[in-house]
């Protein structure tokens, strides 16, 4: 059983590594939306081809590359030669125009690649090391509080090691530091509550039933979602999402009924997260289409809600959990080495706040209830994983 347990993890950190490359790559290389443009003028008895872009490892990002070619018509009229465009120019012809991205050039050619694909391979790299990261996160999250079940304990210190980081980068300028309107900590508040709530229900939810319960009630986010979005943000979806979500509320419900590791604590624990977090993505994108200061990115909005988030949760876990903490560690001291207590609960925060900042930038290009829906479908590797590393049973 432990050579099976080493290889299984061995298996799903290589699985995290890989896909925070990708992701690491994706952040790197923001895509570029297409702008507005017009039709250039040209006569019809000229044949141009004109491609206008920018290699992408050379300057560090993506430009358009508008390609067009108009039928040789027979004329009387002497060819005109038609003016140079600038170097930063986007060359459109005529509206069959394909949008390509320069992935790699060199003095001989280039390689390019369609903008919508590129775009879509970004968006699957983050997504791919967002349901990686949340694997691992849950893993070693339950393993803590199977030897340390302080849930308060473990929300605040997995909130805790994403701030040196972010501070670090914000200090070095390697991420410019967000500099907040007047008024913005009106705005934000709510959503670090709904955060540091969210995240608390969560681990609350974790440790007190097994990982696939709580990420099966989890999985109803998208309804509240669906009700947030009209309420705050006043957008109606087609009936065909509504519909896919009665499946979802059914399928919650039969898994609360059946579960064989129910508790009231663990299904109070996840709907409480369920609201919150969804109240979380539903307030954030509107955050985004209208921000409350400068530099504020998907990445800089996460980094100060986890920073208000843990200040939030600082006084509950210390009300909680503060007079018996001694206590409790002495006895998972007992069971495991306090230098394995420790690194499990700093890789537990490595990999909450990564994940969740690779989720924020994923809910930056697509909409919340696209986000709640690829939550779910996260939920189901997760019960998956943990099935194969606990060997819980499932009904």
């Amino acid at each position: 059983r432990t050579d099976l347990w080493s290889e299984n993890m061995a298996a799903l950190r290589s699985m995290a590594l890989l896909a925070i490359v990708c992701a690491a790559n994706a952040l790197l290389q923001s895509p570029i939306r297409p702008g507005a443009f017009s039709t250039a003028q040209l006569r019809p008895s000229l044949a141009v081809t004109r491609s206008c872009s920018t290699p992408l490892f050379a300057h560090g990002g993506c430009t358009a590359s508008r390609h067009a070619t108009l039928r040789m018509a027979e004329t009387e009229e002497t060819e005109t030669a038609m003016p140079e465009a600038p170097a930063d120019a986007i060359c459109v012809e005529d509206g069959e125009g394909v949008e390509e991205c320069v992935i790699a050039s060199w003095p001989a050619g280039s390689i390019k690649a369609p903008q919508a694909l590129v775009d879509k391979v970004k968006l699957t790299s983050l997504f791919a090391a967002w349901f990686a990261l949340n694997v691992m996160y849950n893993i070693t999250n339950k393993r803590c509080q199977n030897a340390f079940p302080m849930p308060w304990t473990m929300t605040v210190v997995s909130l805790f090691v994403g701030i040196p980081w972010v501070l670090f980068m914000w200090a070095t300028g390697i991420r410019k530091a967000p500099k907040l309107n007047k008024g913005a900590l009106k705005t934000l508040l709510p959503i670090g509550a709904a955060h540091a709530l969210g995240h608390a229900g969560a681990v609350i939810a974790l440790g007190a039933g097994a990982v696939s319960f709580a990420q099966t009630v989890k999985a109803a986010e998208p309804v509240f979602t669906c009700v947030l979005s009209f309420f705050v943000l006043g957008t109606v979806f087609k009936w065909p999402v509504y519909a896919s979500l009665l499946p979802i509320v059914a399928g919650v419900s039969l898994a609360s009924l059946k579960e064989l590791s129910f508790t009231w604590k663990a299904l109070y624990g996840a709907v409480t997260s369920n609201v919150a977090f969804a109240s979380r993505a539903v307030l954030s994108k509107a955050t985004m289409d209208k921000p409350v200061g400068e530099n504020m990115g998907a990445p800089n909005l996460y980094g100060i809600l986890t920073i208000m988030a843990f200040c939030m949760s600082l006084p509950f876990a210390l009300y909680y959990e503060g007079p018996s903490f001694l206590a409790a560690w002495a006895e998972a001291t007992t069971k495991v080495t306090p230098f394995w207590l420790v690194r499990q609960m700093i890789l537990d925060g490595f990999y909450y706040y990564s994940y969740n900042e690779i989720a924020f930038v994923a809910l930056n290009q697509v909409s919340p209830i696209t986000h709640s829906i690829a939550n779910t479908i996260k939920r189901v590797c997760i019960i998956l994983a943990t099935v194969l590393v606990f060997g819980n049973k499932l009904t």
